[in-house]
């Protein structure tokens, strides 16, 4: 049985609301303007939200042009055309270790808020100035789940997750010198902390990080009821 729509190009997985309770999120890279109307098109027709990621300015002008109520931050490179907002709860806490790494936790942050979640960021706090990560460390243990999103070494994650009992989702970021490897550095720094209670996503991949937590907050805060 067909449960998807089929627009030639693609075909849009307009069933996966009602099986994982959120819509199919739009990869906006590689994607012509003329696309990704008519994929915005098939999700509005059946009355979802739209989320698209990694999409470039010129894209956004030209939805613009057929959506005029579509968002877009320039920062995050997140598309959003919201028709019902969802009710935001609980909070996730977004640390960065510096401020190259913000493009990548407004990712997260963007791809969270979207799907229900409270945000509050705490950028700039990594390692090299300990003394701003301890300054803000009791107001992110308040959080349900923390987002670290570090690249050079990328150990602001193994910290945070050494300083809390709270989950942490770490997020390499291909922010570094020669020998971070774009993000590789990071990432192997991250997979190799003995800090329990920290796991990791790809390089780069705020998007991952935001969806995860977004459904981890959730499943505390629904299970307070």
């Amino acid at each position: 049985m067909k449960k998807y729509d089929d627009i030639k190009f693609a075909k849009i997985d307009t069933e996966r609301v009602q099986r994982r309770g959120y819509s199919e999120v739009v990869y906006c890279e590689c994607k012509t303007s003329d696309e990704l109307v008519k994929i915005f098109e098939t999700f509005l027709k059946n009355g979802q939200n739209v989320l698209g990621s990694r999409a470039s300015k010129e894209q956004f002008l030209e939805l613009k042009k057929v959506f005029p109520n579509v968002e877009y931050s320039e920062k995050s490179r997140i598309l959003k055309l919201i028709q019902k907002p969802a009710e935001k709860i609980g909070e996730i806490a977004i640390c960065t270790g510096g401020t190259g790494d913000i493009p990548v936790a407004e990712e997260a942050a963007e791809t969270a808020e979207f799907y229900g979640s409270n945000i509050k960021r705490y950028y700039d706090v990594g390692i090299a100035g300990l003394q701003r990560l301890l300054d803000n460390i009791e107001d992110i243990k308040k959080a349900n789940v923390i987002i670290a999103v570090a690249g050079m070494e990328g150990a602001l994650g193994g910290v945070i997750t050494g300083l809390t009992d709270v989950p942490v989702i770490a997020v390499p970021t291909s922010v570094g010198y020669g020998t971070s490897l774009n993000g590789i550095s990071a990432l192997l720094t991250m997979l190799n902390s003995c800090a329990e209670g920290m796991t990791v996503v790809n390089i780069d991949n705020g998007f991952g990080a935001g969806y995860t937590a977004n459904l981890i907050n959730r499943k505390i805060e629904n299970g307070k009821g």
